[in-house]
This record gives structure tokens, C-alpha cells and sequence, in this order.
């Protein structure tokens, strides 16, 4: 059976829960038209109630759309009346809390909640017991199993930062550096949590200048929301800023760089079968192989390699972490930077010697 894949993007938060909640009764009512504007005004009503932060027009359209996807499959229209475009479900005793689950269904749902558990302080555990007890889901064993690391300083962040881009806050941001201990303030729009080398990372925008930042969660001291400012949305999909990139920093007046590379026969089948960047691309082209044999020593055998991004320091380790199994013909600056690198590393090894 074919699941669209927003089966998880559904809410995981005790606010998202609640959300689902309120909209299920109003787009059942039968007694009353709501358009969106009714709708987040009722929800918002309603969660001031319960003492949670309120959420924008947007996201209970984000809402209202998930609800369209497995494993609801609501069937929803929008029609006019008097003049407003009015949204409810198609059938009046529909409900998302009532719905009967395939086993399918279940299986998938019951995987999804468990991975999204596997996340420290991202979600409530006894909150989510009780919604896998209240949808007739059983404990299965794990199937997914993502890599965490359970000692990462300030994973417990994870949770509220969550919270904060979910409901599109502004964040008076508090972090250090490795290099400086003072803790820095900075008004801040935060709009994406991404994982890569086993760290977490906070991606958004400046408030002064909308320039995109990124801070690791090891090094936030903590924020306040700001609910006086308006919240930036930023123009188009968050993930595109990591198109042009390995990794998560994003160097200032970074350009996109054309980076040549020799892999050994060894290290070719890793770097094939897990490319370095998007853009890799083995240059099969025998002149333009030629050209580089002819223009750098080389050995035999191995493969020349080409990407196409912004050199960054995530990709100057990936290079590195090959040792001597790859070689960086092209930019010469960078073949440069990490010739001095090796140098710097063999003048340290050599100078323990007794």
C-alpha cells in the first residue's frame, strides 16, 4: 500500500495535538461556515485557554492540509458562503480521533512515533504513550534506528527549539564560541533544526540584516521569545540554502568553486556509492582526464573527480578524511590550504619524536 510521504510531517508536540483537536470540531460543525480566519481565531481562543502560545494563519492551513494525508485521508472542501471561502469535512461525521487504521497504517504510524521518540526532549513521552494507547497502536520492535549521541551538550534544547519554529517566534538568541566564552545576544527568526556529523543545528535569519546564520546547540546558553516582533518568513524552501553546501556552514561571500580531485581505487567505490556533494560527477571524458594526467603527477590508476559548490570547512575535512587516498588538483588555493594543513600535522607528529 502506497503512503504519501507527509504521513511525517503530522504533529508532535503537545500544541500541535491540541490544534488537531480544535480543528477536527470545527470542520465537523454542521451548525456554522468558518473559513481560515475563523478557524485560527477559535484555535488561537482556545489554546490561550489552556495557557499555550498561540500559532499563526499559516500553520493552521499546514494543518488543515496534513490533514488531507495518510494516515487521516480526511476528505475536506472549500466552498463560498456569503462571500467567504468556507473549509469543513465532506462527510459531517468524520473525525480524525474516530478514523479506523489499517494494519498498515498502524505499522507506519507506530514507526514513525517511535523514531521521532528517539529524539531527547523533542517530544513528551508520557504524551505519547497515551496517543499511541488512544489510537490502539502496540509497541513493535525498532526497526529505524538513527545515529544519536545521548551526551551532546544541550540536546535537551531540541524540544523548545522546536517549539519556537513551529510557532513561528522571534528569539533573543544567547551563544558563545569555542574561541570566546562570552555569551553574545543576537535578535534572531529561527527557522530549521538539521543534524549532520552528530551534532544538532540551529539554522534562521538575523533580525537586523535577514542575514541566514547557523549555531550549534553546544553553544547556545539559552533564548527568550519575543512575541512583541514580528516573525520573518523566510522566502523560499529553508533546505535550498544546503544545495551549494557540505555541511551546514555557509562562509561569508562564499562562491560556488569548481574542486578537481584524485581518488584512489580504494577510496573510489566510498565516494561513488556516498558522494562528497550533489553536483560529484566522475570525469570519464578521456581528453579531460588526459589533460589533468598531463598537468599533475599522478598515479595509474584511481579516478579524477569533480564537484561543484562552496568550498567550506566540512568540505575541506570530508577531503581530508580520506588521508592519502585522495588528492585536490583543483582550486589551487585549497590544494594549497590542505598541503599546509599536512605539512602543520607531519611537523607535530615528527617533533614527539625522542
Amino acid at each position: 500500500m502506497h503512503i504519501k510521504s507527509k504521513i511525517l510531517t503530522m504533529p508532535s508536540n503537545k500544541n500541535a495535538v491540541s490544534r488537531y483537536k480544535f480543528i477536527d470540531e470545527l470542520l465537523s460543525d454542521r451548525h456554522h461556515y468558518y473559513d481560515i480566519h475563523d478557524i485560527t481565531e477559535r484555535c488561537n481562543k482556545s489554546l490561550i485557554e489552556m495557557g499555550q502560545p498561540t500559532v499563526s494563519q499559516r500553520c493552521i492551513e499546514m494543518d488543515i492540509n496534513y490533514l488531507e494525508y495518510a494516515p487521516f485521508f480526511a476528505d475536506i472542501e472549500r466552498f463560498r458562503y456569503e462571500g467567504k471561502r468556507c473549509i469543513r469535512y465532506s462527510v459531517p461525521s468524520f473525525s480524525i480521533f474516530t478514523k479506523e487504521l489499517s494494519s498498515d497504517e498502524k505499522n507506519l504510524l507506530c514507526e514513525v512515533l517511535n523514531t521521532l521518540g528517539q529524539f531527547e526532549g523533542l517530544v513528551n513521552f508520557d504524551w505519547l504513550n497515551r496517543f499511541k494507547m488512544g489510537l490502539g497502536l502496540n509497541e513493535q520492535k525498532k526497526i529505524i534506528s538513527f545515529s544519536n549521541n545521548p551526551y551532546l551538550k544541550n540536546s535537551n534544547l531540541l524540544g523548545a527549539l522546536f517549539e519556537v519554529i513551529s510557532n513561528e517566534n522571534v528569539i533573543l538568541l544567547k551563544y558563545h564560541t569555542f574561541t570566546n566564552s562570552r555569551i553574545k545576544e543576537i535578535l534572531f527568526h529561527p527557522y530549521l533544526l538539521k543534524q549532520y556529523n552528530n551534532r544538532w543545528f540551529l539554522l534562521g535569519a538575523a533580525d537586523n540584516d535577514k542575514e541566514i546564520l547557523t549555531f550549534a546547540l553546544d553553544r547556545i546558553d539559552g533564548f527568550e521569545i519575543k512575541p512583541q516582533l514580528n516573525y520573518y518568513e523566510f522566502p523560499t524552501d529553508v533546505e535550498e540554502q544546503f544545495e551549494d553546501i557540505v555541511g551546514v556552514t555557509f562562509p561569508k561571500k562564499g562562491k560556488i568553486e569548481t574542486i578537481v580531485f584524485w581518488a584512489s581505487e580504494n577510496s573510489y567505490n566510498y565516494i561513488q556509492t556516498k558522494p562528497i556533494h550533489g553536483s560529484q560527477k566522475i570525469i570519464n571524458n578521456k581528453e579531460e582526464e588526459i589533460n589533468y594526467r598531463e598537468k599533475y603527477t599522478l598515479p595509474e590508476e584511481g579516478h579524477l573527480i569533480k564537484l561543484k559548490c562552496i568550498v567550506n570547512y566540512e568540505l575541506k575535512r570530508e577531503l581530508m578524511s580520506y588521508f592519502d587516498e585522495v588528492i585536490v588538483l583543483e582550486p589551487e588555493i585549497l590544494r594549497n590550504e590542505l598541503s599546509a594543513t599536512i605539512k602543520r600535522m607531519n611537523e607535530k607528529y615528527f617533533s614527539m619524536r625522542k
